[in-house]
């Protein structure tokens, strides 16, 4: 009797979990029709896990920096582990997530990230965590990512978060329920081949009660730092050529400060825009603040021949790389041909369109 009350209760607990799974993972927003960004996180677990040279960031690395420009040129294999609004904690996360698997040679981190203190969003922490693979590292990005309103519960077990999403349920959630969305990056580069040029003389910054970087952010800088070293991978700095949201030359030296007391290399390209061919009439698709295809293909040569030269190889000789690559490269240029196709018809281009 006793056995069958047993069986009976570990039945009703099955059923229960399993419901409890299929409802989160119905209610759990796909990203497909709005904040596309939020598959970014996700994509890297099927990637092929032999990059070189790993940036972090916001979208200042993955909307500007191309890795099949940085192989087609220089044969560096390399992945960007971007997120919207990426603040330092999140990438120094998403470094040690990404360890777990591999270990670049290079790590670039974007330094805009440097002026954000305190967590700021919870929609943003969502879009860089939520598809981050269960592990004590996701465990430790949530508490440094959380408001003082949210709970760890909620990042853990997501349906008490988006429980109340019934109302804005479509096809792609129940098309995506148990399968993954369409890949949207192209090695964690999202693409984008309109223009919207910049007419006007850059934005300036309005004048700041204080320019110092939280102690936070010095504090994951330096934890960055380390972990790269305990790992010997080398840390490069990075300023994307981006003119909005302005980056005040205060800021710049305290960035080129700590640089020189480390011995890392720091790589302001709003100081090479001339060399490097951007024109933010042409090479840009929201008014200077990210660059389109153009650009970022322009950067990454540029780049490309600067993480050469400090150290990153070429694959192109090796046969794995070079077969991996050459899906990638693939796909880049269907991609491309895909939004050129849609710009043509429509005159417009929304979001990040790829072919399924």
């Amino acid at each position: 009797m006793r056995s069958k009350v047993v069986l009976r209760a570990a039945i009703c607990v099955l059923v229960f979990a399993f419901l409890f799974f299929c409802l989160q993972r119905l209610l759990m927003p796909k990203y497909t029709r709005e904040a596309e960004e939020g598959r970014l996180t996700a994509e890297y677990y099927g990637s092929d896990k032999n990059h070189d040279v790993l940036f972090v960031g916001d979208c200042e690395v993955y909307e500007n920096i191309s890795p099949v420009t940085l192989w087609r040129e220089y044969g560096i294999s390399s992945y960007v582990r971007g997120s919207p609004q990426q603040l330092i904690w999140h990438s120094y996360y998403m470094l040690e997530d990404a360890l777990r698997y591999e270990t670049p040679k290079i790590v670039v981190f974007n330094v805009l990230s440097m002026k954000y203190g305190e967590p700021q969003n919870e929609a943003y922490n969502r879009l860089a965590l939520d598809g981050m693979r269960f592990s004590s590292t996701k465990l430790k990005a949530i508490k440094a990512s959380m408001k003082s309103e949210e709970s760890l519960i909620s990042y853990l077990f997501p349906i008490l978060r988006f429980h109340s999403r019934w109302n804005e349920l479509n096809s792609d959630d129940l098309k995506y329920m148990f399968r993954s969305t369409p890949q949207l990056s192209v090695g964690g580069y999202l693409m984008r081949v309109d223009t919207r040029p910049l007419n006007t003389d850059p934005p300036v910054g309005h004048q700041l009660m204080d320019y110092s970087f939280a102690d936070i952010c010095w504090e994951y800088l330096e934890k960055m730092r380390s972990l790269c070293e305990e790992n010997g991978i080398q840390l490069v700095l990075m300023k994307a050529p981006t003119v909005a949201p302005y980056w005040y030359p205060e800021w710049e030296s305290q960035i080129r400060e700590y640089a020189e007391k480390h011995s890392l290399k720091y790589y302001n390209f709003l100081d090479h825009v001339e060399t490097i061919g951007i024109d933010y009439t042409t090479d840009t698709y929201d008014e200077g603040q990210h660059l389109n295809v153009w650009g970022a293909e322009k950067l990454s040569a540029f780049f490309g021949k600067e993480l050469a030269a400090i150290g990153a190889p070429d694959r192109r000789a090796e046969k794995d790389f070079a077969e991996s690559w050459a899906k990638l490269c693939e796909r880049y240029d269907a991609v491309k041909k895909y939004q050129l196709e849609i710009l043509e018809q429509t005159g417009t281009i929304t979001g990040f369109p790829v072919p399924e």
